[in-house]
């Protein structure tokens, strides 16, 4: 079943690559008490996502913040060494956090879990973006197509604020 607009986001562990190292990262402390703008994309690095999805976040950061948004948050199936250098490359770290679902139990979990296997890629997540409030989905956006960056783009998210 897929996640929907007024549910609980699910209480699981991530990861996160930090100057100190790896940390785990629960869903609770992303969440918890905060008003988050969650993005996911497929993978790092990859065409859509790279050019076109994350430089739309980074790009719009401080609109979104400025609609009293805590933090922007991006989630690929990929590990935080991946996240991290992805982070480093795009000019995003320190203002966008990075978190690897490394095992997709996090996108399996919203069923937001999509087999790439075709392209090469195996199990990802679908493209999507939501707000969440206190843990709460108030919003979400799931593309499609996963090579389109629309109703999940930061512009999408800028008018639902």
């Amino acid at each position: 079943m897929t996640i929907a607009v007024g549910d609980r986001l699910p209480a699981l562990k991530l990861k996160e690559r930090t100057p100190d190292g790896p940390v785990d990262v629960s869903t609770d402390d992303l969440f918890k008490g905060r008003r988050v703008v969650l993005f996911a994309v497929p993978g790092a690095f990859t065409p859509t996502c790279s050019l076109n999805h994350l430089p739309g976040y980074l790009e719009n950061r401080d609109a979104i913040l400025a609609k009293g948004v805590d933090d922007i948050v991006v989630v690929a199936v990929n590990d935080h060494h991946v996240m991290g250098a992805w982070a480093n490359a795009t000019g995003a770290s320190g203002k966008l956090r990075f978190i690897a679902d490394w095992d997709a139990a996090f996108t399996k979990a919203l069923g937001l879990d999509a087999d790439l296997s075709g392209g090469g890629l195996g199990v990802r997540s679908k493209r999507y973006s939501m707000l969440v409030e206190d843990g709460v989905v108030k919003t979400l956006n799931v593309e499609e197509n996963p090579g389109q960056a629309t109703v999940s783009a930061a512009a999408a998210m800028i008018g639902q604020l």
